[in-house]
């Protein structure tokens, strides 16, 4: 029983020692707070950066994809256009909207 005892004196001794220097722990727990504030902060910095370089890259995918849609879409209509009927160059311009 004496050990408990001995616990519960060293337990409040910290309860004693916390209050005397509240001071100092509330000091801890702000820096403490603004420190892991910051690492999210950072992290999400990172983060924004990588999803701005995935739109660059999707940016000029896009205009490489958008670039060669065209180029098809000319290259059948100049074939479609040496058939004689016309009807194929007819039905291409009907599907392509143009």
């Amino acid at each position: 029983m004496s050990s408990s005892s001995g616990n519960q004196k060293k337990a409040l001794g910290f309860v004693g020692h916390a209050l005397k220097r509240k001071d100092s722990f509330i000091q801890l727990f702000a820096m403490t707070g603004i420190l892991l504030l910051s690492m999210r902060s950072l992290g999400q910095k990172y983060k924004i950066h990588a999803l701005e370089e995935d739109i660059h890259s999707l940016s000029a995918e896009h205009a490489s994809l958008t670039d060669r849609i065209k180029t098809i879409k000319r290259d059948l209509l100049q074939e479609a256009s040496q058939d004689p009927t016309g009807l194929f160059a007819s039905r291409l311009r009907h599907l392509f909207a143009e």
